[in-house]
């Protein structure tokens, strides 16, 4: 009985393990010239609470933490009003320089687990 439990246990182990390791993040990024938006998502996550950061150039952007939906969190920064006041973590309508983003996806206690660099689109 003890060794069904063992390998049980172990089976379990490495379940969550492997949620964690492929874990996956998109990173989405826009401009205009009066708006900047950005989303960081993740997946294939196990149940918590994470966070997201944006970087561009010296600017920097980090959410409240949220808890995962299924496997997934999402998290948008934006700075059109009517978007902030929607949920979105409120960046400046420049925030965005060099027409680029790094998004990352934190941990709950602020882990850096995962970041991607993208090309924004502009508008």
């Amino acid at each position: 009985m003890s060794k069904t439990l063992m390998t049980l246990g172990a089976f379990t182990l490495l379940a969550a393990l492997s949620v964690d390791a492929s874990a996956a993040i998109r990173v989405k990024c826009e401009t205009r010239s009066d708006r900047s938006r950005a989303s960081v998502d993740g997946s294939n996550l196990a149940s918590g609470l994470y966070a997201a950061r944006i970087t561009s150039g010296a600017n920097t952007a980090t959410s409240p933490q949220e808890p995962t939906v299924g496997d997934e969190v999402e998290f948008d920064f934006d700075s059109n009003r009517r978007d902030i006041r929607q949920g979105a973590t409120p960046i400046a309508k420049n925030f965005i320089v060099n027409n680029t983003v790094t998004g990352s996806l934190l941990d709950a206690s602020g882990n850096v687990l995962e970041s991607k660099t993208v090309s924004c689109r502009r508008k």
